[in-house]
């Protein structure tokens, strides 16, 4: 394929976000706040730092008209009414969304088993023809540059024989067994063989963890398919990308920023006092309110 090599990605939301309730039967867990911003536009943000043309978010039924609203509603009539009231520059961020690149909203298709591998098929017509792409998972962030998403289309970019890359981070030896843990493959220390599900303590073969940052080619459906459905009956993303590592060359990335996770509310609302107290102007502030809360 001429051109750029890795052109498009793919970002997901489809599930029940089940720990939100009741917030999440109304809003899309990846529309919850950042600051002003939805966590889905910092993810959005990281593909268009990387250089990625379209986008497609794979969402639940009831999260993809708000996505289509969100991208796509240019609210003209609230933009007139800031522009007779000589306040445009408060418009700026919401004409900021609505220069993104192109953004396609689909649904998973409801006959794939659950897990987090039925979305990234669901997109599987808008990717076949591509060379390579990305897959996000939107409940995992990433702080700081260059983000994911630029670094592996990078290395891929470096070596385009790579069946893929994939993201990791350094964690502390007490908490690999919450995490699915990177294992080498042997003589190598950027070759994955293996991906460990929350090992036993002592048992790690690295300290580092993946997560949701992915860059896959299209051979990943050979792998990616109803039939191998894995752990609980899930259809397993990490399932197809150790079976091509298995027989091809998977890089794996160390993040060059800082992951954090918004899966559940407590470790969302860590990321998201992080971002408010190091970036918001306000955020000096906040570190104050909480102190003044500690004397009460």
């Amino acid at each position: 394929m001429e051109g750029k090599l890795v052109r498009k990605a793919i970002i997901t939301d489809a599930g029940f976000a089940s720990r939100y309730l009741p917030i999440t039967k109304t809003v899309p867990k990846a529309m919850l706040p950042m600051g002003n911003r939805p966590i889905m536009q910092f993810v959005i943000e990281e593909c268009v730092e990387a250089g990625i043309e379209e986008i497609i978010i794979v969402a639940t039924p009831e999260g993809k008209p708000i996505y289509e609203d969100y991208f796509n509603n240019n609210v003209n009539r609230i933009r007139k009414q800031l522009a007779a009231q000589g306040k445009e520059d408060r418009y700026e961020p919401v004409q900021h969304v609505l220069d993104y690149p192109k953004i396609t909203v689909i649904t998973q298709d409801p006959s794939l088993p659950y897990g987090n591998g039925s979305p990234v098929v669901s997109a599987k017509a808008f990717v076949e023809g591509e060379q390579a792409f990305l897959v996000i998972y939107s409940d995992d962030i990433v702080f700081g540059q260059p983000g994911d998403a630029k670094t592996m289309v990078a290395a891929y970019e470096a070596d385009p024989t790579v069946d893929g890359v994939i993201m990791s981070q350094e964690v502390d030896p007490g908490v690999v067994d919450k995490y699915g843990i990177i294992s080498f493959r042997a003589g190598s220390d950027n070759l994955l063989d293996n991906i460990i599900e929350k090992p036993d303590l002592g048992t790690a073969p690295s300290n580092l963890a993946s997560y949701g940052r992915y860059l896959l080619t299209p051979a990943v459906f050979e792998h990616l398919v109803a039939s191998n459905s894995g752990k609980d009956g899930e259809l397993w993303t990490v399932d197809a990308i150790t079976a091509i590592a298995k027989t091809g060359r998977v890089l794996v990335e160390r993040t060059q920023g800082e992951w954090m996770t918004t899966g559940d509310p407590e470790n969302y609302f860590r990321a998201h006092l992080k971002f408010v107290v190091e970036q918001e102007k306000y955020g000096k502030k906040v570190k104050e309110w909480l102190a003044t809360m500690g004397e009460e």
